[in-house]
């Protein structure tokens, strides 16, 4: 028998210097390393290095509905020169990514037309992390 699963956007939460995020776009929340965990090395004969990377930068790209309450906090922290914690968290699945030292990299594109179009913040995570319990 097959098993059926469940998946609820709304069961994330996205925490960002300590403040709830609400009004999250269509897009949602993306997480991404920098770079690989290892690169390889193969010798003429065939011997393997595993060299190790130790790059814990990951980013996490926010998708804001224009008329997020939250917004006006996240732009604030373009400036920012202290880093803040950042944390996307879903128990349903188990799910924790983030870190406790995150800064905006640049200011997001911000489009006023005649529709309400979403607002992609892109925090960069220095000590970035991802569990799953």
């Amino acid at each position: 028998m097959s098993n059926i699963s469940r998946y609820n956007a709304k069961d994330t939460t996205l925490i960002v210097d300590g403040v709830y995020y609400t009004a999250i776009g269509e897009d949602g929340i993306s997480w991404e390393k920098e770079e690989a965990y290892f690169e390889t090395a193969v010798g003429c004969q065939g011997d393997i290095v595993k060299s190790e990377i130790n790059n814990d930068i990951h980013t996490l790209t926010v998708s804001l509905q224009v008329t997020s309450p939250q917004l006006s906090h996240a732009i604030g922290l373009k400036d920012r020169k202290e880093p803040f914690s950042i944390w996307a968290i879903n128990k349903e699945l188990g799910l924790k990514l983030g870190g406790s030292k995150a800064n905006i990299k640049e200011m997001p594109e911000i489009a006023l037309g005649s529709e309400a179009e979403d607002i992609e913040i892109a925090f960069t995570v220095f000590d970035g992390a991802v569990t799953k319990e």
